[in-house]
């Protein structure tokens, strides 16, 4: 097995900031802040996270992935994470 590690993605994903998501945002970095919010991937059928497959990728390369319209995905994901926040 080989693991190649992106760096620059990484330092991207840490210093990209978090007010609102976008059809560019990786899931990792959505997941690693709000983990309550992989309901909604389950909520858009998406199986890669139902099944525990693990998916590093935008929000958008997902959702191409499985033939969900990005946008209301990015919609209801940044929905979901002002309930979160209003909580707090």
């Amino acid at each position: 097995m080989i693991i190649i590690v992106d760096f620059k993605a990484i330092s991207y994903i840490i210093i990209q900031d978090m007010n609102e998501f976008t059809a560019k945002t990786y899931i990792e970095e959505i997941l690693a802040k709000y983990p309550s919010l992989s309901k909604v991937f389950i909520e858009f059928k998406m199986p890669c996270l139902i099944c525990g497959e693990p998916f590093w990728g935008t929000v958008e390369q997902l959702a191409n992935q499985y033939h969900i319209n990005p946008d209301k995905l990015v919609k209801k994901l940044n929905e979901q994470k002002e309930e979160i926040v209003e909580k707090t």
